[in-house]
């Protein structure tokens, strides 16, 4: 369902770098956290209103992206958005990890990600 090479926007990707700084929680692992907690949260992509380039340089492949949770996360993604196309999905994928870094950003150690403080 996902094509095996995926990116984010350049704007996540430099909000996961900032994240490993703080938390030296690897980029992929923060990315598979926020997709996630957007779930959790009811986010929903709108294709319509989505015009953003998922133009960030780390380009990787979606074992790496998605680890153990990557037939999670396709079949979360295809039960939510049934009717879109693969390069549609990916930015569906894109919007649910940006949308749940937010509630991951202020994070400042490890100790703080893992125990919510």
């Amino acid at each position: 369902m996902l094509p095996n090479r995926m990116a984010l926007s350049r704007q996540t990707e430099d909000q996961l770098k900032k994240l490993k700084g703080y938390t030296g929680i690897t980029p992929n692992i923060v990315a598979r956290l926020a997709f996630f907690r957007s779930i959790e949260t009811e986010f929903r992509y709108l294709p319509d209103r989505d015009s953003k380039k998922l133009d960030g340089p780390l380009i990787l492949d979606k074992i790496t992206w998605l680890g153990e949770t990557l037939q999670a996360t396709e079949l979360v993604l295809k039960m939510r958005y049934p009717h879109l196309d693969q390069k549609e999905m990916i930015k569906a994928w894109a919007a649910h990890v940006e949308d749940g870094i937010s509630a991951l950003r202020n994070y400042r150690s490890l100790k703080d990600f893992a125990f919510g403080v």
